[in-house]
């Protein structure tokens, strides 16, 4: 028998809240709330949304050693930032290179790392990394969106004051908690780890400051229209950082990390295909494994597609041959039809604040 989902610390605010709750990565999750998808999406360009992403994992790194080991595994070099900062970076299968798993690593301000892979991949970043698996200890309460800040300072103050891709500690009813300056959507944020048990409390607060619920439906769209890579679909097994176009999240002169032979390699004889973003006629939404066709010929398959709620078209990511460039015309096969597309360079739409 399959093992029951996990629920986050706020599964029952969600359920209060009337969510659409589904299975995600072992995760009972909100898809989305009575307002719906495309409400949310909006709410997120224009204001501001909070997400439930407690599924997210948290593995803590810490001790003597810590900041060596990490940095001989991971691609990006901590020795960048310090504590106090954020960093996205990938852990890489050793034989090709392929992204096992991209993260970000919250350096504490105490010294410690919590370092945070995607949902389904935490405990492989266990084998590979080390550490403990915290994961059931917190909710992370992730509030993006142009008026981010202004409204989370309702709440909490010294949440919404971390700077971008800084890291900081707050309290929440005398609670010990860490805010990050990070998120997922394009917009400007903050990703606040909350212990379980205050959990329901600051979401409540989050909630009552204006800030609307959003589920992982918008969540999904929002990084798709800011051309974000996906694990499981721009990012995984045979898929490297340099196909992905994340070369910068590479440290080419440290001495060491896993992967990084197959990675130069790679480098020297240029990658076989590249990731793109793909704007198509219509509002007609393209699928992942939809096919993109070049003088009738097969070049490549969408990686992930919807419909952009911002632009009113289908928009799409795809693995293409480095021949096809940038403003090449293309279609692409959506339910049997051929359905004309350009080439562009994501992101889509994002920033949503106007000064």
């Amino acid at each position: 028998m399959a093992d029951p989902p996990r629920r986050s610390p706020l599964n029952a605010a969600h359920r209060a809240l009337g969510a659409r709750m589904v299975g995600f990565g072992g995760w009972d999750m909100p898809l989305s709330y009575p307002a719906g998808t495309l409400a949310e999406h909006r709410s997120c360009r224009e204001d501001a949304v909070a997400f439930d992403v407690s599924h997210l994992g948290t593995v803590r790194v810490e001790g003597e050693g810590a900041f060596e080991h990490l940095n001989r595994v991971l691609t990006n070099d901590l020795g960048r930032i310090g504590p106090g900062r954020a960093q996205y970076t990938h852990l890489l299968d050793e034989p090709d290179a392929s992204v096992l798993d991209d993260i970000i690593v919250w350096w504490r301000p105490d010294g410690t790392f919590d370092v945070m892979p995607n949902a389904s991949n935490t405990s492989r970043v266990v084998e590979a990394i080390g550490g403990r698996d915290v994961t059931a200890d917190r909710a992370i309460i992730a509030v993006q969106g142009p008026y981010a800040r202004e409204r989370l300072s309702i709440a909490s103050p010294q949440a919404a004051e971390v700077p971008r891709f800084g890291v900081a500690g707050f309290d929440w009813e005398g609670v010990p908690c860490v805010a990050a300056g990070t998120g997922y959507t394009g917009e400007d944020g903050v990703e606040c780890a909350v212990p379980a048990a205050a959990a329901p409390s600051f979401w409540a607060a989050v909630i009552a400051s204006g800030i609307t619920p959003a589920g992982l439906g918008a969540r999904d769209t929002l990084r798709l229209e800011a051309g974000l890579p996906l694990h499981g679909h721009e990012l995984g097994a045979g898929i490297t950082p340099l196909q992905a176009g994340l070369g910068w999240v590479v440290a080419w002169d440290k001495p060491s990390f896993a992967g990084k032979a197959a990675l130069e390699e790679e480098r020297r004889r240029g990658p076989a295909r590249r990731l793109r973003g793909l704007l198509v006629e219509g509002r007609q939404p393209p699928r992942q494994g939809c096919t993109v066709v070049v003088d009738a010929k097969p070049v490549g398959e969408v990686t992930s597609g919807n419909f952009s709620p911002m632009l009113g078209q289908g928009i799409a990511l795809a693995f293409l041959p480095p021949a096809v460039e940038v403003s090449a015309e293309v279609t692409v096969e959506i339910r049997g039809n051929l359905v004309p597309a350009r080439v562009v360079k994501p992101p889509f739409a994002g920033s949503g604040k106007k000064s």
